[in-house]
C-alpha cells in the first residue's frame, strides 16, 4: 500500500508600507515556489501602495492544489512585516504556531503613530518573534535600499516548504536584468537576515 504524502503548506501574511519593497519579496518567494513545482496564490495588494500608504498581501504556498486565496483569521503560519505597527495590525490573523518576522525600524506615516516601546511589547507578548532593524543591517552592508532583502532572509529561516538556496535563486533571476552588482547586494542582505534568524530564533 502506498502512503500519501504529507501536503506541505505554508501561508503567509507580508505586510508594510509602500514603497517598502514588499512586493519584490512576493515576487521572489513567487519565483522560488514556482521552480520549486509549487502550487501558489496570491491575494490582491491591500491598502494604497503608492508611497507611504499601507500595504499587504497574502502568499499561500502548498504541495496540492489551494483553492482559496484569501487566508483566514488565525490562518497564517508567518507574518513578515517590513514595519512593526503592520505586524501589530494583522496578529489577529497567526495561527497559534505561526512566527512573526518584523522590522523594529517604524516608518511613522500617521500622526498618532504609538511609542515604539508600546509597539514592541505588544509582539514580544507572542511566543514565536524574530524581530530586527533591517534598514540598519543593509545600510551597513552598504545596501540600503536591501532592506526588504533581509527580511526576506530572516523570514527563510522559518520558510520550511522553501530552502534558502531556491530563494537566492529566485532573487538572481528577479533582479538578473539590473546586473550582477545589484544580484550580488540582494543576495548578500539576505544571508545577513537569514544568519540573524538563524541566532535569534
Amino acid at each position: 500500500m502506498q502512503l500519501k504524502s504529507k501536503v506541505m503548506k505554508q501561508d503567509i501574511i507580508l505586510a508594510g508600507v509602500g514603497g517598502q519593497g514588499i512586493l519584490s519579496i512576493a515576487t521572489v518567494i513567487g519565483s522560488a515556489a514556482l521552480q520549486q513545482g509549487l502550487y501558489l496564490k496570491q491575494a490582491e495588494v491591500h491598502g494604497m501602495s503608492q508611497r507611504g500608504g499601507d500595504v499587504q498581501s497574502n502568499l499561500r504556498l502548498s504541495s496540492d492544489p489551494i483553492h482559496s486565496d484569501l487566508i483566514p483569521k488565525g490562518g497564517a503560519d508567518l507574518i513578515v512585516s517590513l514595519e512593526p505597527m503592520e505586524a501589530l495590525r494583522y496578529l489577529p490573523y497567526l495561527s497559534k504556531d505561526g512566527w512573526i518576522i518584523t522590522n523594529t525600524a517604524p516608518f511613522v506615516n500617521i500622526p498618532n503613530y504609538p511609542e515604539m516601546d508600546k509597539v514592541m511589547a505588544e509582539l514580544g507578548k507572542m511566543p514565536r518573534v524574530v524581530a530586527l532593524d533591517v534598514d540598519a543591517i543593509a545600510k551597513d552592508l552598504g545596501s540600503p535600499r536591501g532592506a526588504n532583502m533581509v527580511l526576506l532572509g530572516a523570514m527563510s529561516a522559518v520558510l520550511h516548504i522553501l530552502e534558502p538556496e531556491k530563494l537566492r535563486e529566485g532573487i538572481r533571476r528577479i533582479f538578473g536584468r539590473k546586473g550582477e552588482a545589484v544580484v550580488e547586494s540582494n543576495i548578500k542582505a539576505f544571508d545577513a537576515g537569514l544568519e540573524f534568524s538563524q541566532k535569534n530564533k
